[in-house]
């Protein structure tokens, strides 16, 4: 990792079409198409901006069930590689992060999919590792019921692993191509990976060579003790949330303390949150637009929102003003930290469902608001004391994408915090991660006989 990529704040662009949870009327606004999110021209747009501004990667959430509460986003939307697919081939240096859920997945299909696209964009290639929290996906997979969270964390290991081990299928000069020789091939350096193990059982070798940046880089979230200890374990990269700095810092020191204790170099694991920058030219506007905002949030659809973490079950049979239900048991397959995080605060505070909506609501509130000068210093602030490596900025509106890329962006630019070029052709390279050694090949340099002189 170079000095320069270590210093510097990491970029990612969440591209959110018409809305994702919490933002019921962002389709509402002229700037947004009200088919932005299955409009690949919308997406390439947006990509080639965060492009010019020298983010990272762009980021695709995904999800595989809805209901009619779902987030306006999440109700039509593009499946993610194949949106990836054709965003790499109108942009050059950004990486193209995709949401891949581990148990509605084979790995040898994952494996194929993602090395194509990391072929397809030259080494720009992410997955997002997720394990589904919605329990609804199970009916439309052909299963009864959701996995439950042992079973979904012990498979998503096994599945990052088994995809990793087939992206090392082929050794770097496994095929030669000479025509002269009339060798393709270099049978010595293609590899079956004969895995048998507790979820999977998947022969290999991958049918398709080694990637321009060795393996895909691998994103992972997930706030549960099981989803910790697995972004631990694999992720090159976690996205995750925090309100306040003391938080964030927290969150960032017990995950590279884990990935230490599992062999990894901490450095080499970045955390990168999600935030949400209301920026305006004063601070009191600024203020002013984010009361507003939430002002503008609808209770009735926040109350139907608030079922996802507990299975989509629904709050709206109940009176607003009784003590909040006990229905934490429904999250046990869904999102369960999230449910039992929510059952606790309303039972903490003794708090009826009407005021647990409510506070929801209001924790919506940023700690990135102000004038362009305030955000800057705030993000510095967090960036410098540890709270993450690296954010993710939501993107709806052109013009609010640009009051980030060209006002708070230049100030960071100029204080060293954020770089000003590209550093790497490839996703790896930006973001200062090493090239993982192909297994076979680091093999094949260990047995390599020692000759005395």
């Amino acid at each position: 990792m170079s000095e320069n990529s270590r210093r510097s704040l990491k970029l990612g662009a969440i591209l959110l079409g018409v809305g994702g949870p919490g933002q019921h009327n962002t389709w509402l606004d002229p700037e947004i198409p009200t088919t932005a999110s299955v409009d690949v021209n919308w997406y390439i747009a947006r990509a080639q901006e965060a492009e010019a501004a020298l983010f990272d990667h762009v980021f695709i959430v995904d999800s595989q069930f809805i209901t009619p509460d779902s987030p306006n986003h999440y109700l039509s939307r593009l499946e993610p590689l194949t949106l990836l697919s054709a965003i790499a081939t109108h942009t050059r240096h950004i990486g193209l992060v995709g949401t891949l859920t581990t148990s509605y997945n084979e790995p040898f299909n994952v494996a194929r999919r993602l090395a194509s696209l990391d072929h397809i964009s030259g080494g720009r290639a992410g997955w997002n590792v997720v394990t589904s929290g919605d329990a609804g996906t199970a009916g439309n997979y052909s299963r009864d019921q959701h996995f439950d969270y042992a079973t979904r964390y012990g498979r998503a290991l096994e599945h990052v692993r088994v995809a990793q081990g087939l992206w090392d299928s082929y050794e770097a000069d496994a095929l030669p191509r000479d025509r002269q020789r009339q060798q393709f091939l270099d049978r010595t350096k293609l590899h079956a990976l004969e895995h048998v193990g507790e979820y999977f059982s998947v022969i290999g070798p991958l049918n398709l060579e080694r990637t321009p940046q060795g393996q895909p880089v691998i994103f992972q979230a997930g706030d549960s003790e099981e989803g910790r200890d697995l972004g631990a374990a694999i992720a090159d990269a976690i996205f995750t949330h925090a309100q306040s700095l003391e938080q964030a810092v927290a969150f960032r020191t017990e995950i590279r303390e884990r990935a230490a204790a599992k062999g990894r170099d901490p450095e080499h694991v970045l955390i990168v949150p999600g935030i949400f920058p209301v920026i305006a030219d004063t601070d009191e506007e600024a203020k002013a637009r984010q009361d507003a905002v939430l002002g503008a949030k609808s209770f009735e659809k926040a109350l139907a929102e608030l079922g996802r973490p507990f299975g989509w079950h629904d709050f709206r049979q109940y009176d607003l003003d009784a003590p909040f239900p006990a229905v934490s048991a429904a999250g046990e397959r869904s999102f369960r930290t999230q449910a039992e995080a929510i059952t606790k605060l309303a039972r903490d505070r003794n708090f009826t469902l009407r005021q647990v909506v409510q506070h929801l609501l209001d924790a919506g509130r940023s700690p990135f608001v102000g004038s362009p000068q305030t955000v800057a210093d705030q993000i510095q602030r967090w960036f410098e004391a540890g709270g993450f490596d690296g954010i993710n900025i939501s993107v709806n509106a052109p013009s609010e994408f640009a009051k980030f890329t060209q006002q708070v962006l230049p100030i960071l630019r100029e204080r060293g915090v954020v770089r000003s070029e590209y550093e790497s052709t490839t996703l790896r390279g930006n973001l200062g991660l090493p090239v993982p050694e192909n297994r076979y090949t680091a093999a094949r340099t260990t047995e390599a006989p020692v000759l005395l002189s």
